[in-house]
């Protein structure tokens, strides 16, 4: 990154600001990030980020949109490279949800901050990426056997809790991915006896 104060265009610039503030997210929570921060941070003046952002809370927005798009991104990664059995995949895309919760807390946190992103009321740059993290979530789950509604928000909700428990230090990474595990391995097992039941 450039240290002369002068030395961004326009685009270069707005990608400098949510750069340095994703930097900033690293190390601390959302609401602790002022847009005067940011533009010491990308070394740039004050009054440098009200050219992109109309105020901190599109700061947060961005910043959310930008968490979004890592999360899901880990998360498919995780099911693709987990082969073509559908437990198998289900489970990778589990630990990886939690891993990303672990790994990075202030930005699990700000993509489902409230007062960021308000449920059911998506911005318009925001509504198509949670439509995105859900479309993959619902379709692996589904693959599974596992299709009512109430069982994929089961499993979205099995492993948002325990990466959100862990990321807090109620317990450790391995025995969150551990717990996760074994509540899908418990799911899965139940769907096994209810299809033998039908068969039989």
């Amino acid at each position: 990154m450039s240290t002369s104060r002068e030395s961004y265009h326009h685009g270069r610039l707005a990608d400098a600001l949510e750069e340095a503030a994703l930097h900033l997210l690293e190390q601390m929570p959302a609401a602790e990030i002022s847009l005067r921060e940011v533009a010491r941070a990308a070394n740039v003046s004050h009054n440098a980020p009200y050219h992109h952002f109309r105020d901190r809370l599109g700061l947060l927005k961005a910043l959310a949109e930008r968490s979004m798009d890592d999360l899901t991104a880990a998360v498919e990664a995780a099911i693709d490279g987990a082969g073509v059995e559908a437990d198998a995949r289900l489970r990778a895309g589990g630990a990886a949800y939690i891993r990303f919760a672990v790994a990075h807390p202030h930005a699990f946190n700000v993509v489902y901050d409230p007062l960021v992103c308000v449920p059911t009321q998506p911005s318009v740059a925001m509504a198509p990426r949670i439509e995105r993290l859900e479309r993959v979530l619902a379709e692996t789950v589904a693959a599974t056997g596992l299709v009512a509604e109430a069982e994929i928000r089961a499993l979205w909700g099995l492993v948002h809790g325990l990466g959100t428990l862990c990321a807090a230090g109620h317990f450790t990474e391995a025995e969150a991915l551990a717990a996760s595990d074994a509540a899908i391995t418990r799911l899965l097992a139940g769907l096994t006896r209810e299809e033998n039941a039908i068969d039989g």
